[in-house]
């Protein structure tokens, strides 16, 4: 684990990662071959949305391959393409990983995970259990229609920029530039942290 996760975090509540968690992570990477480090979004707003966010975590650390490192602060935003107060806010959350598995299987596993919190896909901007959404995958540009790569969207917002800040102020999103830049371009209005909240990195 390198020391920007653990270190200039714009959010001072939070805290670094213990050194002897950084050892159980760091000594897991052993265990994979070469790995590719990537970033995902999640998102909720239906049920018990830190419990699921949680949930959601836990999940991609019990996938073979995958390796969780940071795991950002917990913001909640107000939904986006639908009316104000149409549907409960959301929590929302930014993980870094190391995996081994090319970005398809990647998103097959994002998949899923949401599907085991029984997300519904059948309208677009619709409330839902879980969002797990591949923002980046190492250096990864591409348009392919399955995966776009990175996100098209993760630019434009703050609840991904603002979180994957926090746990890595210098990242770059592929294509784009620093989130830090990228960041300050666009407003914070309704991404609102939630210092009361916390999300645990696997052990």
């Amino acid at each position: 684990m390198t020391a920007s996760f653990t270190e200039g975090h714009s959010d001072p509540t939070v805290q670094p990662v213990p050194a002897s968690v950084v050892e159980q992570v760091d000594a897991a990477d052993t265990t994979l071959s070469n790995p590719k480090r990537a970033v995902i979004s999640l998102g909720a707003n239906l049920g018990n949305r830190l419990e699921t966010l949680q949930g959601a975590i836990d999940a991609l650390e019990d996938t073979p391959g995958v390796r969780i490192k940071a795991v950002s602060p917990v913001y909640e935003t107000e939904p986006w393409g639908v009316e104000p107060g149409s549907q409960p806010s959301y929590f929302n959350a930014v993980v870094v990983l190391k995996t081994t598995l090319p970005p398809s299987s990647l998103l097959e596993r994002a998949h899923a995970v949401e599907e085991a919190f029984h997300r519904v896909r059948d309208e677009r901007w619709g409330a839902r259990t879980l969002d797990v959404d591949i923002v980046a995958y190492a250096d990864v540009v591409s348009d392919d229609p399955n995966l776009t790569l990175p996100h098209p969207r993760a630019h434009e917002r703050a609840f991904v920029l603002a979180p994957w800040h926090d746990v890595e102020p210098q990242a770059q999103l592929p294509g784009r530039g620093p989130v830090a830049d990228l960041l300050a371009g666009i407003t914070r209005e309704g991404v609102v942290p939630r210092q009361d909240l916390e999300l645990q990195l696997p052990e």
